[in-house]
């Protein structure tokens, strides 16, 4: 098996606990349809598997720029060209899956990493906080809490199902 990475966003998100401050690295992988552009790894894994997938999603019906919409899999998907950074789905979700920190605006290229180049993937993993990205040969683990995101990202999360309610 190839060589992925794995990101711990419980890991992740008791960090910025720790340090709400704290500047966070962003992995970047390019995504084709509607969104275009560069979607961080982060936040296209917890729309994927932290988010609850609300019926009636309040993050969509409060978003004044129509930036957000659900995929054919229930899965939030923000149009980063219409977002506005306003940050009312943020404040309007009732389970605290919005994080206020995919809204922040990095000035420092050294916060941004291309993780279709490998030398930028491994200074991602050496940029993140101790222990939160790692390297792994192995696969998808539910039993674990691991999740493929696909093909080179593995994650881990409390994966939301509506039988955990």
């Amino acid at each position: 098996m190839e060589r992925r990475i794995l990101i711990d966003l419980a890991g992740l998100r008791l960090a910025l606990i720790a340090d709400p401050g704290m500047k966070i690295p962003e992995g970047f992988l390019p995504v084709s349809g509607k969104s275009e552009g560069m979607k961080t790894i982060r936040e296209l894994a917890v729309f994927r598997f932290t988010c609850r997938k609300c019926e009636d999603a309040p993050c969509i019906s409060v978003c004044p720029a129509d930036a957000l919409e659900k995929d054919g899999e229930g899965i939030i998907d923000r149009h980063l060209n219409l977002c506005i950074s306003c940050k009312s789905c943020v404040t309007i979700c009732p389970f605290g899956t919005m994080m206020t920190d995919f809204f922040r605006h990095h000035r420092n290229r050294d916060l941004f990493f291309d993780l279709d180049d490998p030398r930028e993937l491994e200074l991602f993993v050496e940029a993140c906080p101790p222990g939160t990205v790692t390297f792994t040969n192995s696969g998808e683990a539910p039993e674990k809490n691991i999740f493929s995101l696909n093909d080179r990202v593995l994650v881990r999360d409390y994966l939301y199902t509506p039988a955990n309610k």
